[in-house]
């Protein structure tokens, strides 16, 4: 039988934990029968949640800790007094190898800083980047940069495409993936000059392990044009937050249709089944778990408001990346780039 998959649970991170944490553990125990749990916690609560819940006992092992990271803690603030946390504890578990990846729904900007300086930078990579997934008309896409990073160069855009090039092929399952740089039109004198660089070197590099597709549109994200959509913090996290917020006033909208009058609730009772499939199509649940890609190790975000089944879903990224050997895959990326990218910074 297989060494045991372990991940580290920051058990205090999130809006309801540690409650949601480890019933969210729980679900993802029953799917990946060859996971093993580290929980950074309040060593009474989580024990409190692991009593009783058959399919965790035995699988979690409870590491005592008194601090937490709060969710208006500031980064530097975090780095300062931020040791001996459940956020500290279970990203050095990821640093010393005890565990092969971590999950946490606390604090996003406190997450980085703590991961950025626990884990580092591997060779040609200046900065990380956060990562996620969401639908679109095709399947699902992956983008990066969503916020980490607010102003980028040309060289961390060409370095964001690779390493959202490997979070394809090892989440979303994609053979030499296709990448499109985000810009204000797809013509090649378009966009600043970060983008058209970031475009030039890509075009010229040889050995790609992936398909550079040139600019793409906004319109081209939700029709699933490419795999992977680069740009930088600032522009990701506009675009995912202006998606996420349609999403919310199309549902509104329709809901508030199909009340309005009886022939619209009659309406809803014939299409009941087919809107079912739409809400599980577009459940944000299934696409939570960013990743903060350029690390060495594997970090995953949940969302802080994260229910029981959206953070096993976020538990699933992490597990998926371990699987499929995310970390080597980085690494040979970037080595196998001709000529080799070093960071700059």
């Amino acid at each position: 039988m297989a060494d045991p998959l372990v991940i580290a649970l920051d058990a205090m991170g999130g809006d309801k934990a540690p409650a949601v944490v480890l019933r969210g553990a729980a679900i993802a125990a029953e799917r990946f029968p060859d996971a093993r749990f580290l929980a950074f916690g309040d060593a009474a609560s989580v024990g409190a949640g692991i009593d009783g819940n058959g399919i965790l006992e035995g699988r979690v092992d409870v590491h005592p800790t008194e601090a937490v990271v709060s969710n208006d803690a500031k980064p530097s603030s975090a780095l300062r007094n931020g040791r001996g946390s459940s956020m500290w504890a279970a990203i050095e578990a990821v640093r010393d190898g005890q565990a092969a990846g971590v999950v946490s729904a606390g604090n996003t900007g406190a997450l980085m800083a703590i991961s950025k300086f626990l884990l580092r930078t591997p060779p040609g990579i200046d900065r990380p980047a956060i990562c996620s997934m969401f639908p679109t008309l095709r399947a699902e896409t992956a983008m990066l940069d969503l916020g980490a990073n607010i102003e980028c160069d040309a060289g961390n855009l060409f370095q964001f495409a690779v390493m959202g090039a490997a979070f394809a092929t090892a989440v979303l399952g994609r053979h030499r993936p296709t990448v499109g740089l985000l810009n204000v039109g797809e013509e090649e004198l378009k966009g600043n000059d970060a983008v058209r660089e970031a475009a030039a070197r890509l075009r010229q590099t040889a050995d790609l392990p992936f398909e550079f597709r040139g600019f793409i549109e906004g319109n081209d994200i939700p029709a699933g044009a490419v795999d992977v959509v680069v740009t930088d913090g600032f522009t990701g996290n506009v675009a995912i937050k202006t998606a996420e917020g349609s999403a919310r006033l199309y549902s509104a909208a329709i809901r508030q249709g199909f009340r309005s009058s009886i022939a619209g609730m009659t309406g809803y009772f014939l299409a009941r089944g087919a809107l079912a499939k739409v809400r599980a199509r577009l459940d944000p649940r299934r696409y939570n778990g960013a990743v903060f890609v350029g690390l060495n190790g594997i970090v995953v975000k949940s969302h802080g408001s994260s229910d029981a089944v959206a953070f096993a879903n976020a538990v699933g990224v992490a597990v998926d990346m371990v699987r499929q050997g995310f970390m080597d895959d980085i690494r040979a990326a970037f080595e196998g780039l001709s000529p080799p990218v070093t960071a700059v910074s």
